[in-house]
């Protein structure tokens, strides 16, 4: 178990008001192959759960106390590097690994969701399908072919009917029937893309071009490209925000640096334009919103960056403390139950 000396630094001038928030954040660090329960609050890391070489994303059963890791690869997508075919399953009440999910052969699982069937589907990226598994039995039901090589991440529309995968090299979006189990349409969409998120009203699906500037919007009336929003900085996550209002996107400054500073955009959802940006110590990859806050995860720094939106109004939004943990940090959770050492 690891533990790391945590400071609190201040990203902007005008910081978050004071206040305490019940509850654990739960931070994936893909680089040092671990789950960091961390005390929102303080920002003090409570403890660390060691998993398999890598996993970069993670879901919680219903009662939020089992947590799901797909182990990926030890490399990026498209390169060589180990295959997963593993998910790590975590009792965060003990906080340690209970058991791992054997999906049968190397599949490189990455992105784990939960359906409204209770079914857990996770991206099967070298099958080029999302596979199927019951949490119950811990048995690979199936899979939904995707049409399309390097299905990284997927969104699953707010009614549970269809999936909609971010096909990488392919640089296209697929979209599946999770009730039939079938490939309905490959939308193609510029060379490469990053990252899948659904709106709130299941109208629009967001994917980042991450060769240039913009945010793919997809039409699921259609299931075609409705539009471009264009960004500052090549976007490579997005993330709608509780009223539907606005689109959070998480871009890189400087696309041919490979990394560097980054900038937040917030889109206007209603005018489909950027009304404000916001610069980042590092690239944001990943968002988590609870409780009025946006969580953004910073794999470059180490940095989980925390943007208060309980405003109606972006240009009141804040950046308050941050918090330090390793450079790695990658897809996070939420549990309402509050972690200490007394308890273990």
């Amino acid at each position: 178990m690891r533990f790391f000396l945590l400071t609190l630094t201040f990203c902007a001038a005008s910081a978050l008001p004071a206040q305490t928030t019940s509850g654990t954040l739960i931070v994936i660090n893909q680089k040092q192959h671990a789950v960091d329960l961390v005390d929102p609050t303080s920002g003090k890391l409570l403890t660390a759960i060691n998993v398999g070489v890598n996993g970069h994303e993670i879901v919680l059963s219903k009662d939020e106390r089992l947590a799901y890791v797909p182990i990926y690869s030890n490399t990026g997508v498209g390169k060589e590097g180990t295959n997963g075919q593993f998910i790590d399953v975590i009792d965060l009440h003990q906080a340690k690994v209970i058991k791992s999910i054997d999906l049968g052969h190397p599949v490189r699982p990455h992105k784990p969701l939960f359906g409204s069937d209770g079914l857990l589907y996770v991206s099967a990226e070298l099958d080029n399908a999302i596979d199927i598994v019951n949490p119950k039995t811990d048995k690979v039901l199936g899979q939904i072919p995707t049409g399309a090589p390097q299905s990284h991440v997927f969104g699953i529309s707010p009614d549970g009917r269809h999936a909609y995968t971010a096909n990488v090299g392919s640089g296209s979006m697929s979209v599946l029937d999770l009730k039939t189990r079938k490939l309905i349409k490959v939308i193609p969409l510029t060379k490469t893309v990053q990252r899948a998120a659904v709106s709130n009203d299941n109208r629009w699906v967001f994917t980042s071009d991450w060769d240039n500037p913009r945010v793919a919007v997809i039409d699921t009336q259609t299931n075609t490209l409705s539009r471009w929003i264009p960004t500052e900085g090549t976007p490579y996550v997005t993330q709608p925000t509780p009223d539907g209002r606005y689109l959070l996107v998480g871009a890189l400054k400087d696309h041919a640096l490979k990394e560097g500073p980054g900038v937040l955009n917030i889109v206007d959802l209603h005018t489909w334009t950027v009304v404000r940006t916001i610069p980042t110590n590092a690239e944001v990859i990943s968002f988590l919103v609870h409780d009025g806050r946006a969580y953004m995860s910073c794999a470059a720094n180490g940095a989980v960056e925390v943007l208060d939106i309980r405003s109606a109004h972006p240009e009141q939004w804040t950046l308050g403390p941050t918090i330090h943990l390793a450079p790695g940090v990658d897809a996070m959770a939420w549990t309402d139950a509050a972690w200490t050492d007394a308890a273990h």
